[in-house]
């Protein structure tokens, strides 16, 4: 029984810590021959090597916080269903935020999508191996996640520059961004310049692509992310996931494109209307000292600001006067 026990242990020890063994073919003797300790050198890239950290990272940034950023996004975009000033309202809560507003903007969105969005990349081009595959792989949906998820990229790069220009400074914002068709949005006069940045029905449709787009990716991301972190494994629980997945990405979508046909939709007249309400609101709140003064954040003419840039014309020389007076 000793030397079963003894067999079994040598069977099941793990490969690197058996010892080479000898049987001795006239006395059956057993000799241990120890093998040599080898340094073995990690395998692989740091992208291979970190697969699993990076794939669960990548997965819970794509929800939280980007996911959860959309969803607000478009919400708080809603409700210029309700009047141009109880969006107004939402933009002002937005900037009382102050000088600490680009950060957050940095920390909880911008890094984390683009963490999000690089990482993803790699993924789709192959510079990571797609060990974690589930029954869905070859379906229309996993090439969709992936389309839609580079559609959803250049088009939160190209909405980002196209309303805020990517930068604060006023020399990118004026003069690259303004010449090139962005920086159009205007925070103290948020309907009406978003309003009018929505006009053009190409940028519409862009902009319903794009919507679409990034509201499919992240409503069937919330089903793979249920698969990544283990939480819907069985098929009923992922058929109840799909049914769950699919009514929010329905919902959101309605969202999304009423948010931007709430601002499409407005004429000319309209714009000018709510852009004298939004002045108005503005003039209360600078009295009342709820909001500081900021003309950067106003819509100015355009032609009226550039006429100010201009550098004003010499006086001509008067003449001298008569020495005699």
């Amino acid at each position: 029984m000793t030397t079963l026990l003894a067999l079994a242990g040598d069977t099941f020890r793990p490969a690197r810590q058996q010892n080479d063994l000898v049987r001795h073919p006239a006395h059956k003797q057993r000799t241990a021959v120890t093998a040599a300790p080898v340094n073995e050198a990690p395998q692989g890239t740091f992208l291979s090597r970190n697969e699993f950290l990076l794939r669960r990272l990548h997965s819970l940034s794509g929800i939280i916080p980007v996911g959860a950023y959309m969803v607000v996004h478009l919400l708080t975009n809603s409700t210029i269903l309700d009047s141009a000033l109880t969006f107004q309202k939402n933009v002002y809560t937005i900037h009382s935020l102050g000088q600490i507003l680009p950060l957050v903007e940095w920390v909880f969105i911008f890094i984390p999508l683009l963490f999000h969005a690089i990482f993803g990349v790699v993924i789709i081009r192959g510079g990571l191996p797609n060990s974690s595959t589930y029954k869905y792989t070859n379906n229309v949906r996993y090439t969709l996640q992936r389309a839609t998820g580079m559609i959803a990229f250049v088009f939160i790069m190209w909405h980002v520059f196209h309303m805020h220009g990517w930068f604060h400074s006023e020399w990118w914002a004026n003069g690259v961004a303004a010449p090139l068709g962005g920086y159009m949005f205007r925070p103290y006069n948020a309907a009406s310049t978003a309003a009018e940045a929505l006009s053009p029905l190409i940028v519409q449709i862009l902009y319903a692509i794009g919507i679409l787009s990034c509201v499919f990716h992240l409503a069937n991301g919330v089903w793979t992310f249920g698969i990544t972190w283990g939480i819907w494994i069985t098929p009923q629980a992922q058929h109840r996931a799909t049914i769950g997945a699919t009514v929010f990405g329905v919902l959101l979508s309605i969202v999304g494109l009423s948010a931007l046909g709430g601002f499409a939709l407005k004429s000319k007249e309209d714009i000018l209307k709510m852009r004298e309400e939004e002045n108005r609101m503005y003039e209360m709140k600078t009295a009342s000292g709820d909001v500081t003064k900021d003309d950067h954040k106003r819509w100015h003419d355009p032609a009226a600001h550039a006429k100010s840039l201009e550098p004003s014309a010499a006086e001509p020389p008067k003449p001298a006067e008569d020495a005699n007076k």
